[in-house]
């Protein structure tokens, strides 16, 4: 199995020195940047839009991990693809036309990914799996940072894991929610290969560094 992939969230970070809070996780180590997309409908917060991504683009070389907790996803598409987006993960509870939307984000030359709420069945997505380049498992329910990792997680990734090497070996399942050191072991011993980690990285005491050297000491 590769490497562990560390993405942090900067939905923990310090907006007002946003750029800087980028570059630290990408001096500490960080392998991606998550972007958490949120429209208040799909989820009851509301975020980041493509002109943050684009500034998020313009101080990192690191991959955006782009994830559209949104309505409609299918509508913005282009936008986030061209604001910088290296990975744009959207929804399976979101898309009508899920597999054209995948389609349509490889088409736009970024890399496509699906995410899962905690309570929707690994199988709705068998389908398109050998499409994607990621499987976002959710460990929370999403719209907001700072939740608890919902325990029953570690077994459905046991259960993804299996699913992905199956349709999709080359893709990554990735587990975003409540990811920290103190559990972050067993998340990769039941199959993640990508860490979502918000306040594990932003809220460490000892600073963003600290906190992905943590997360890959606990790996």
């Amino acid at each position: 199995m590769s490497p562990v992939k560390i993405a942090p969230s900067i939905l923990a970070s310090d907006f007002t020195h946003l750029a800087d809070e980028v570059r630290a996780a990408e001096e500490g180590g960080a392998d991606w940047i998550h972007v958490d997309v949120m429209d208040g409908h799909f989820v009851p917060n509301i975020t980041f839009g493509p002109p943050v991504v684009r500034a998020v683009r313009r101080c990192t070389s690191l991959p955006l991990d782009v994830h559209l907790m949104i309505e409609h996803p299918e509508r913005y598409l282009e936008a986030f693809a061209e604001a910088g987006a290296g990975i744009l993960t959207v929804h399976e509870e979101a898309c009508v036309h899920l597999h054209r939307t995948l389609q349509w984000i490889r088409e736009l030359g970024v890399k496509a990914g699906v995410a899962l709420n905690p309570a929707t069945p690994l199988e709705s997505v068998r389908e398109v799996l050998p499409m994607v380049d990621l499987l976002l498992v959710m460990s929370v329910n999403p719209g907001f940072g700072g939740q608890t990792y919902i325990e029953a997680t570690t077994d459905r990734l046991r259960r993804a894991r299996v699913l992905v090497d199956e349709l999709a070996p080359e893709a990554d399942l990735e587990v975003d929610g409540g990811v920290e050191a103190s559990n972050a072991g067993i998340i990769v011993g039941a199959g993640a290969s990508v860490l979502v980690a918000g306040s594990a990285v932003y809220h460490h005491p000892e600073g963003a560094a600290a906190g992905i050297r943590a997360l890959r000491s606990a790996c």
